[in-house]
Formats: structure tokens, C-alpha cells, sequence
């Protein structure tokens, strides 16, 4: 399509958006690596946007307020909220934009995504090394893809975003007790030890010296806080280091299956197309869109 439809309203993007049955409607969806200062012109949609800090640093301004968003920030705004970016000299900026609409239905998204705290209404909170994370890279990669399928997989990793942000917010606006800060502070500490602990991985007795806690309980804990279980997020993190060497270090495939703990490289070619849909390569070759547009 040569029309960009996220700057159309949404009515108008209808008549080209026939692979999509039902809202919501998705009209942008894609990684974008801005080149040394790359800034983008003041500007409105008529549409909704997220905007999601995969690395870098860059300062984003919508209607009056100004927020410096960094690895892991969410940005949400509104249709017709005037907006601009700057990046910093020499500091690098990959963000995934996400636009989309729900056509004539009056689904109530301000409601589940409208955000009062000290930092501003368009900051949705840090989500580095979250479930949401891996699912907006997800969303990406199947946007691009033909089939249907993947068209309806991107609305439901959409819905799911949503309102995986929405129980976030609420979960926040609760007072937390000493005990809840104690366990938060924990499971923090425990997030951290697997992520220095990629390649050689961990046991779930090495986590209950660490925390005190029984191996339940981690599991427990864990997942609620951040949407899966220990191991999971080990493997989680050692396929995010996988794409990220990929994309950056020039390293071959058994260099990098090793350097993230996986000593047999097919094992590691397998469990990555199965949790990715997507072999190594594949995804080097279809994740990036460099374009001064988001």
C-alpha cells in the first residue's frame, strides 16, 4: 500500500484494511532505528499510538508535556495530540510504533489506558525484560507476514497489551505493605541474577539461597509479577541476548547459541523457531524498517 494509513482517520482506512474482520485495527506496526539526529516534526494522528523504547534515549513531547524515554518506557497518546521527537547527538534510538484504531465502535481505550501519576498522562511505565516486550516485538514480526493468521495473532497481542497495561496501572495505584515491598525488592533480585546468568543458567535451590523462599512460592511470585516463571524468563532472556548479538556483533550462529548457554546449536535453532515462530535468520531479515517516518 502506498497510502500511509496511520495519518488517515479511521474511517477512511477501512476500505484497504480488508484483512482485518474486526477492530482493532491495525495501521502501523514496526521497528525503527533512527540515524545519528534523527528528530521527527511536530505533528498529530487521528489515530492512537504506542510508542515503546527498544534501546537509546530520545525526548518525546505531547500536548505541553515533555518525557525522557529511555530502554523499556511506553508512551501512549490519543488521537489528535500534537506531538513531536528529538534524539540526542550520537545517542542511539530504536523504538517499535505501533498505531491503531477501533474503527466506529466505541471501545472505551481511554478508559483502560488513561494514566494519572507524577510523570505525565501519556507515561504507561517500564516494561525492560517484560512479557509486554516480547509481545510488541512479536506483533512486529507478524505484521509483516501475509497470512490471515498472522493478522489476527497482531490483534490479539494488541488486546493482550492493553490489558496487560491496564492491570499493571491498577496493580501500581494500590498501596503496596512493607512485606509487598520486601517481596518486590526480591523478586527484582532474583530477575537480575538470571539475567547475569544467561549462560550458565540456574537451579531453583540457587534462588532459594538467594530469596528465603521456597521453590513454590519463587514460581509463584515470579509469574505474577512478571508473567511467567523463572525458567521461562531464562529462556526469554537468553533469546532476546540471541537477537540482540545477531543484530549488533557480527557473530556466527554457534558463537552465539554458546555465548547464551546453549551448547548444541540445532537445540538452540530449534527452541528459538518454536518461541519466535522464526529461525535466527528470518528474524535478522524481516525486524528492521529504516525509515524517517514512524
Amino acid at each position: 500500500m502506498t497510502t500511509k494509513l496511520y495519518f488517515m482517520e479511521p474511517s477512511e482506512t477501512l476500505e484497504q484494511l480488508k484483512q482485518y474482520y474486526f477492530p482493532p485495527y491495525i495501521t502501523l506496526a514496526h521497528m525503527f532505528h533512527a540515524p545519528n539526529g534523527w528528530k521527527l516534526k511536530p505533528r498529530s494522528l487521528k489515530q492512537y499510538q504506542l510508542q515503546y523504547v527498544v534501546e537509546g534515549v530520545a525526548d518525546y513531547h505531547i500536548s505541553g508535556h515533555d518525557y525522557v524515554t529511555e530502554r523499556g518506557d511506553l508512551i501512549f497518546h490519543r488521537p489528535n495530540e500534537p506531538h513531536y521527537v528529538t534524539t540526542r547527538p550520537n545517542e542511539p534510538y530504536v523504538c517499535i510504533s505501533l498505531v491503531f484504531h477501533f474503527g466506529e465502535s466505541g471501545f472505551p481505550v481511554q478508559q483502560i489506558l488513561d494514566n494519572s501519576n507524577e510523570i505525565g498522562p501519556h507515561y504507561m511505565g517500564n516494561y525492560q525484560n517484560h512479557t509486554i516486550e516480547h509481545k510488541l516485538t512479536e506483533l512486529v514480526h507478524h505484521y509483516r507476514m501475509p497470512e490471515v493468521t498472522d493478522h489476527f495473532l497482531c490483534q490479539s497481542l494488541l488486546t493482550q497489551i492493553l490489558l496487560q497495561i491496564s492491570r499493571q496501572k491498577k496493580e501500581l495505584a494500590v498501596s503496596p505493605s512493607k512485606k509487598e515491598d520486601a517481596n518486590k525488592a526480591k523478586l527484582i533480585l532474583i530477575r537480575n541474577y538470571i539475567s547475569n546468568h544467561l549462560q550458565a543458567g540456574f537451579t531453583h535451590q540457587d534462588l532459594e539461597k538467594l530469596t528465603g523462599w521456597s521453590r513454590n512460592y519463587i514460581i509463584t511470585q515470579f509469574r505474577t509479577a512478571f508473567g511467567m516463571s523463572p525458567m521461562q524468563y531464562l529462556v526469554w532472556v537468553r533469546l532476546e541476548k540471541a537477537k540482540e548479538l545477531a543484530l549488533q556483533s557480527g557473530q556466527s550462529f554457534g558463537e552465539i547459541a554458546n555465548e547464551v548457554g546453549y551448547t548444541n546449536i540445532h537445540a538452540f535453532g530449534k527452541i528459538f523457531k518454536r518461541k519466535t515462530g522464526m529461525s535466527l535468520s528470518q528474524f535478522c531479515a524481516t525486524l528492521f524498517k529504516d525509515t524517517p517516518d514512524q
